[in-house]
């Protein structure tokens, strides 16, 4: 007998435990080596991460497809894995060095500091794969990889290699995202757009030639104008006509830029014309490449003022320069400084040489990183790139031929338009944790990408001796001087951008670039289960490798694009908010089941998740009430019966119930099918708690505590049975409760043949009841509506009324004989009898085609509830068109947080929902009362 209260944290440990004893989750079982496969890639969380609920989501939702294909029988691979997470790593174990006072990365070196990382890795790298197997994820834990394990490196490697020799990878001088505090180039997802209270600096430029002329121009950033190459203004403003193609000279500077037309400039912004610094600005580094513009790098690394830029561009073009640059002093004081210590002092410069017309506050977003939470700098540098536009025109071919599709289908779009207008790939990064990029330099500038050093040194000698950089007898002595050819190559000190070893993460997991078994039956993967977030930055970036390095095969079939999960109020968790919401508390205090349960019957297609604790603590009841079911079911003798056949079942109630699972059990599977999980979950929800435990166990009372006979035993088996399949439905959703009653309802009756994990899914075709369903299903749908009534008419609880059946045909007339006690019990009816007409002073029902009868006289003043219905009916209007009112208002929608917004329409769905409720009152109470 199972124990009176259910207590998640007794059973989730230990049901865990047997589920890797017994390989639960391996692929390739000896069962199943020969099934069709489902395989599933995990979107790799940070080494460095603990579960949030977007992973909680995430893997809620792979966990409910890689279960429900287990127990269909197919040969499921769910690959687990971690992302070495470069600069989060690097600096989790910075901060680790500096907690413990040793040397920092730069004094130990290299090579000192990677043994740190990996040593570190080892120790504590493993929190979310304990965290993720809390939750109840059902990977292979037996193939976890990691994106700088060996076998995932020499796939990077390969690829590194092969592309740079196929002309898609190569070095090039561009603009990136540059973090000052860790000196590297970062992604544009590790950008954070922070809006900041700042300045816009009108700059008077004088124009060459013309006394007392000038352009003005505006600036956030007065620092960078030490590097602007030209003034662009739009080609048809009519004020600058006359200036295109004339020069202004750049002040502090003395560099001669050119005015030149472009479509850029916005005339209806400020001034109409703008400053081009294409070396620190990406916009204006497309401006830069229109107009064939010097690229003037004034910044340093650390975003300090470098002005070795300037002079470089004045040694190779003095004709551009009124004067030699500096001859004032300015740059050589400004160097070194700070970026921002550099544009209070430029600002004070320009004050000075009357030169700033004025200052005006300006709120705008500034891009911060989001771990140095320092300002980003568009800087140019020299990186390694790929060549994305020809890799992406055959991810985009593979989605509009729908050899990979996405659900929801709008995200196609989001995909297709990134794809479309995509930039070069920058995949180096200034770091040291990271896979180093295989490349190395000779002393005369040439570079040599290789799969290692020793191939690299052949193409450096080949080169070279070809060239006759290097004479053959040189290059022997190289070869034949150990310590020489050792000091005759530098190896690039970067590494590769972690989406760079990630983007090969669905073949590189299985094993490529070798061949292998689980490639050939794993590859492409079934699904991929990920955020809308990194669409551009993993899911296109799988595809174009993918289709590049698997002989044109897509890497999945489907990619279900999950939504958001927001505090109950809609708003976007977050620490500064302080509502983000720990999954760990809530598994702690609910369990696992109640959690994942509540995920997947939020996750609608398209809608974000709005969690309240709440809900949780619902389907944690949810839990409660299948578990006292079971415990039900065990009391009144409801076991398992060897040989039991649903189909040769007679009676009508158990015949019914069976019915009922039959439709729930295609129900469950259909909505899984379409990726529909709240659906599903809605389901087995309706099943388990409306149908089953309200209805069936309700109408089966009287048989279980009946006489014996062979009804009752029907009954009871039937029960057992329902329950099992109940059980496996409900599986993928909640693992845990499903598996301990699995066990515990397996003491009695025939031993289970296996786990519930490992359990075939219900097959219940052919089992629907319809002609049980007309008959109980009535019986269901009249109870409901009485009950119905009574709580809108506000009859009292306790109070027994008539029901009278009003011209009911042959067979209605039978069913309510045939069950007038459960119906006067449940609808707590004083007696149930017929007639030609409707009494007076009467609420009319009309289930399922026939007219019944609630005569309320002496119960309820008809008269009164009208009026008080009719009240409520013109306040819900009025709460209707205020919520109108505001929607209505443009500038209330577009000024309003979207959590606002948002909630404002669901209070007019409910207001709408619960008026249809009170109309329906109304015109059955209006009948009643004429």
């Amino acid at each position: 007998m199972l124990e009176k209260v259910f207590d998640p944290a007794a059973v989730e440990e230990r049901i865990a435990a047997q589920w890797e004893e017994a390989g639960a989750f391996r692929c390739g079982r000896p069962e199943r080596k020969d099934a069709e496969g489902f395989s599933i890639v995990i979107p790799p969380p940070n080494v460095t991460g603990s579960l949030h609920m977007g992973h909680a989501l995430n893997n809620t939702l792979q966990d409910v497809l890689a279960r429900f294909e287990r127990m269909r029988g197919k040969d499921v691979l769910w690959q687990p894995g971690t992302d070495h997470a470069g600069i989060a790593t690097q600096m989790v174990v910075e901060r680790q060095l500096s907690a413990q006072k040793l040397p920092g990365r730069r004094d130990m070196g290299r090579v000192a500091f990677v043994e740190k990382v990996w040593a570190w890795k080892a120790e504590s790298g493993g929190t979310i794969v304990n965290q993720l197997k809390k939750l109840g994820a059902s990977c292979d834990w037996s193939r976890e990889r990691f994106t700088m394990d060996e076998g995932l490196s020499r796939a990077v490697l390969k690829v590194f290699v092969q592309l740079y020799r196929e002309g898609l990878i190569y070095k090039d001088k561009r603009l990136v995202n540059w973090d000052p505090k860790f000196q590297s180039a970062i992604s544009d997802l590790e950008v954070l757009p922070v809006e900041v209270k700042g300045n816009l600096w009108h700059l008077r430029y004088p124009i060459e030639g013309e006394k007392d002329r000038f352009i003005t121009v505006a600036t956030t950033r007065p620092e960078t104008m030490l590097g602007d190459t030209a003034v662009a203004v739009h080609p048809e403003d009519e004020r600058y006509r006359d200036l295109i193609g004339k020069f202004v000279v750049l002040p502090l500077v003395g560099r001669r830029i050119p005015i030149v037309a472009d479509e850029y400039s916005d005339p209806e912004k400020g001034s109409g014309a703008v400053k081009i610094t294409p070396a620190h600005d990406f916009n204006d580094f497309e401006v830069g490449k229109r107009h064939g513009l010097p690229m003037i790098n004034v910044l340093d690394a650390e975003a300090r003022i470098d002005p070795q830029g300037i002079l470089d561009d004045y040694a190779e073009r003095p004709e551009a320069y009124v004067d030699a640059p500096d001859a004032a002093g300015q740059l050589s004081h400004l160097k070194g400084q700070d970026r921002f210590a550099a544009r209070k002092q430029i600002v004070e410069l320009l004050t000075g040489l009357e030169l700033l017309e004025q200052i005006e506050p300006h709120t705008h977003m500034v891009p911060h990183g989001d771990r140095s939470n320092v300002i980003i700098e568009p800087w140019l540098t020299d990186q390694w790139y790929v060549d994305a536009k020809t890799l992406a025109q055959p991810a985009l071919a593979a989605v509009r031929e729908g050899r990979t599709a996405f659900v929801p289908k709008n995200w196609e779009k989001t995909y297709f338009e990134w794809l479309e207008n995509i930039q070069p790939w920058c995949i180096s990064r200034q770091l040291w944790w990271g896979h180093q990029i295989p490349a190395w330099y000779d002393p005369f500038g040439n570079v040599f990408v290789a799969m290692d050093e020793d191939e690299a040194f052949e193409q450096a000698i080949a080169h070279n001796v070809g060239n006759e950089t290097l004479s053959p007898e040189g290059a022997q002595a190289l070869i034949d001087d150990a310590d020489r050819r050792a000091g005759f190559l530098t190896r690039d000190e970067d590494v590769l951008d972690t989406w760079f070893s990630s983007a090969l993460w669905p073949f590189s997991t299985m094993g490529w670039p070798d061949e292998t078994a689980e490639l050939k039956k794993f590859y492409p993967t079934s699904v991929l289960v990920t955020g809308f977030d990194i669409i551009f930055f993993w899911v296109a970036r799988m595809m174009m490798m993918g289709l590049h390095f698997m002989d044109g095969e897509v890497p999945f079939k489907d990619v279900y694009i999950h939504a958001l999960v927001r505090d109950e109020k809609g708003a976007k968790m977050s620490k500064s908010k302080g509502n983000v919401i720990d999954p760990l508390d809530l598994v702690e205090k609910y369990g696992a089941d109640a959690l994942r349960f509540t995920l997947a019957a939020m996750a609608a297609q398209g809608r974000d998740i709005k969690l309240a604790t709440s809900r949780v603590e619902g389907y944690r009841n949810f839990a409660t009430k299948l578990w006292n079911a079971v415990r039900f079911a065990q009391m009144n003798g409801c076991v398992r019966v060897e040989g039991f056949d649903p189909a040769k079942v007679e009676g009508t109630l158990n015949r019914w119930i069976i019915g009922e699972a039959a439709r729930a059990t295609a129900e469950v599977s259909e909505a899984i099918l379409a990726y529909r999980f709240n659906e599903a979950a809605a389901a087995i929800y309706r099943f388990l708690w409306n149908v089953f435990c309200d209805w069936h166990l309700e109408l089966a009372k009287p048989l279980l505590s009946g006489p014996d006979g062979p009804a009752k035993d029907e009954t009871r088996a039937t029960t057992a049975y329902v329950l099992d399949v109940a059980m496996a439905l409900l599986h993928p959703f909640m693992p845990f409760l499903t598996e301990e009653l699995w066990a515990e309802t397996g003491k009695d009756g025939p031993a289970r043949t296996s786990l519930l994990a490992l359990a075939p899914w219900p097959d219940l075709s052919g089992l629907e009841a319809p002609d049980a369903e007309a008959e109980v299903g009535w019986v269901v749908d009249l109870i409901t509506e009485i009950r119905s009534v009574r709580a809108e008419m506000n009859v009292p609880a306790g109070a027994q009324v008539p029901l009278v059946l009003v011209e009911p045909g042959a067979e209605t007339t039978a069913r309510a004989a045939a069950w007038d006690d459960a119906i006067r019990r449940l609808a707590r009816l004083s007696g149930v009898t017929v007639a030609d007409t409707v009494p007076g002073e009467s609420v009319q029902m009309v289930v399922r085609g026939e007219v019944a009868a609630l005569p309320l006289s002496g119960v309820v003043d008809l008269a009164a509830e009208l009026g008080r219905l009719k009240k409520e009916e013109a306040k819900l209007d009025q709460e209707v068109a205020r919520i109108d009112a505001k929607l209505g208002n443009e500038s209330f929608v577009a000024r309003a947080p979207e959590e606002v917004v948002e909630a404002e329409r669901e209070k007019r769905e409910e207001y709408l929902n619960r008026k249809a409720k009170v109309r329906a009152a109304i015109t059955q109470l209006s009948s009643g009362a004429a």
